[in-house]
């Protein structure tokens, strides 16, 4: 009689347990898609790693004898309930690498990104949707950077960690509906730009719209992101993201003799959109596709280089050159994913 007893208390335990816990599960999945009353964190995030790798001998057509190449994405968010307030937190880091027998596998960069943005809301009024929201944004990357078209590429980097690194930070509205979709608009939005002297000292004009020999840059203006994410079904998963950011003090830069060398003004908005798309062929096998658009008017497309040798001003040869001063990254990638 007391094992009976002892067993059904124990099954009503599991039950209860597993009543809260579908509770639970289906209140986060409410979450996803509107805005409810309640305390609770929620957290999702994708992993992707995708190794391609080839090997040719005797091989008609040519090319690279052997090569590899290993690219990783991590898109993340984690946030926080509370009632009529809000926490949220996303985080998006890339890093891709290629070695190739040609270039006696000395790795070379293909990716390389980490964007943080942590925003806090309070809803406004008796609005589910409303929220007034004060952000924070990071953006930099891991590791040094290369123009590898040039040649002694090695010579000199481009970039690295913290140079540059952006600050934003911003006070405006917030439009959200669940974790799907976040309309963010700051009138009053600051951003802070900072690299090494050794980047800005490298051309006349400076680097990353921070001028010649500083080390800084500070820029006011109006700031919008928009973010939407879905799951079409349970195997397929869309994101994508636009950032947009007007200094309003910008002005046309002139030399000593007032000509006017880089013309700017609030009007060249700084342009942002990232797209994320993976399909999963099974458990933990995905295709992903990954494409980033950027235009920023202080990062011009450089379509000549300094030859290290002779001083002298030589052209590119990259196939990419019709695209202007737009940064363009797309990535496409089999492999291994992971989603918790």
């Amino acid at each position: 009689m007391k094992k009976l007893l002892l067993f059904l208390s124990f099954y009503v335990f599991f039950m209860q347990a597993n009543a809260q816990l579908a509770k639970t599960e289906d209140l986060k999945k409410s979450l996803a898609v509107e805005n409810k009353d309640t305390v609770m964190w929620v957290k999702g995030s994708v992993f992707n790693i995708g190794i391609n790798q080839g090997f040719l001998h005797n091989w008609a057509a040519g090319g690279e004898v052997a090569s590899l190449t290993v690219n990783g994405q991590f898109s993340g968010f984690l946030n926080r309930v509370l009632h009529h307030h809000i926490w949220t937190n996303n985080l998006d880091m890339t890093y891709g690498l290629f070695y190739g027998y040609s270039n006696a596998f000395i790795p070379r960069k293909i990716d390389d990104r980490i964007d943080f943005t942590s925003k806090y809301g309070v809803q406004i009024g008796n609005s589910k949707s409303f929220y007034l929201s004060g952000l924070f944004n990071f953006k930099s990357q891991f590791t040094k950077g290369y123009d590898y078209s040039v040649p002694k590429w090695d010579s000199f980097s481009t970039s690295e960690f913290l140079s540059p690194a952006y600050f934003t930070g911003a006070i405006g509205i917030d439009y959200r509906k669940g974790n799907s979709i976040s309309l963010f608009f700051s009138p009053i939005a600051a951003r802070f730009t900072v690299a090494d002297r050794y980047y800005t000292s490298m051309r006349p004009e400076g680097m990353f719209g921070i001028q010649y020999n500083e080390t800084s840059r500070f820029e006011f203006g109006a700031y919008f992101t928009g973010r939407y994410q879905t799951e079409i079904n349970k195997k397929i998963l869309f994101k994508t993201r636009v950032d947009l950011y007007t200094n309003y003090l910008a002005k046309d830069k002139k030399d000593s003799l007032g000509v006017v060398v880089k013309k700017d003004n609030p009007g060249n908005i700084d342009i942002l959109w990232d797209n994320f798309f993976s399909y999963k062929m099974s458990k933990h096998l995905s295709l992903t596709l990954a494409a980033t658009f950027i235009y920023d008017n202080d990062i011009p497309y450089q379509s000549t280089y300094t030859d290290q040798t002779t001083d002298n001003e030589l052209k590119k040869d990259e196939p990419g050159e019709g695209l202007g001063w737009w940064q363009v990254k797309q990535v496409l990638a089999v492999g291994f994913e992971y989603r918790f």
